[in-house]
């Protein structure tokens, strides 16, 4: 017996559960919002909650209608501290760039006269490879 499924109804279907996703998304990016605000006491936090729990849907556009500026701001920060962290992970563990770095550390050991030119070729060849 073949399983008669339409269309349409595959369509509503994913339409729905698209929605319903998005909608969990949004909701967990608005309680995200409202415990990284630095603004708001404990007590306008919890408030908060409690109303997005209690009253979702409501709650959900009433936080967006009255903190979307906040948010973006909010958002736009944290994304800005995030490079930064990255870009300094970045920086630190990539040393003084590769070969070419290698090379002038030996340079100047070799004019320190802490290694032979013998030894500078050496590392030159190695870094260089």
């Amino acid at each position: 017996m073949l399983l008669a499924y339409p269309f349409l109804d595959v369509l509503w279907s994913m339409l729905v559960f698209f929605v319903w996703i998005a909608w969990f998304l949004l909701l967990f990016h608005v309680i995200a919002d409202v415990f990284r605000r630095r603004d708001a006491s404990g007590g306008k936090k919890t408030l908060w909650l409690i109303f997005l729990i209690f009253v979702p849907f409501l709650g959900v556009f009433v936080y967006l209608i009255a903190n979307s500026d906040d948010m973006a701001r909010r958002s736009i920060e944290q994304a800005e501290a995030s490079r930064a962290q990255m870009d300094d992970y970045v920086r630190t563990t990539a040393g003084s760039g590769g070969a070419a770095g290698e090379i002038e550390k030996a340079k100047g050991l070799l004019d320190s006269g802490a290694i032979t030119q013998a030894e500078f070729d050496a590392i030159k060849a190695k870094a260089l490879a």
